[in-house]
């Protein structure tokens, strides 16, 4: 029996012991993680001022494309509305018998 109780108290102390070594791997591969995860932060906050800057300059530059744009379009709408205008004052002019006057040079 005691033969028994002492091969139960080592296979308890082998399972302890693959259990404390698992953790302590584990805990390494943590270790190992979080170091590697300072370092790429450290790396990011260097880059980081410069890649705002960029996309800063990137954004100035779209947005003011855009603004260009933009003006384009509402140039061309309003100068379709005149022109549909003016081809409305001309038939209702037309229709009363009187259209506008041209300067021929």
């Amino acid at each position: 029996k005691s033969v028994d109780m002492s091969a139960e108290k080592i296979t308890k102390v082998e399972e302890n012991f693959q259990k404390a070594l698992e953790f302590k791997k584990m805990v390494n591969r943590w270790q190992t993680s979080h170091i590697h995860c300072a370092w790429q932060m450290t790396l990011s906050q260097r880059r980081n001022p410069y890649t705002i800057l960029r996309m800063q300059d990137a954004m100035v530059k779209e947005l003011a494309l855009a603004n260009k744009q933009l003006l384009m379009v509402r140039q061309a709408a309003l100068h379709q509305l005149f022109e549909k205008e003016h081809q409305q004052y001309q038939q209702e002019l037309n229709q009363m018998g009187k259209a506008f006057y041209v300067e021929r040079l």
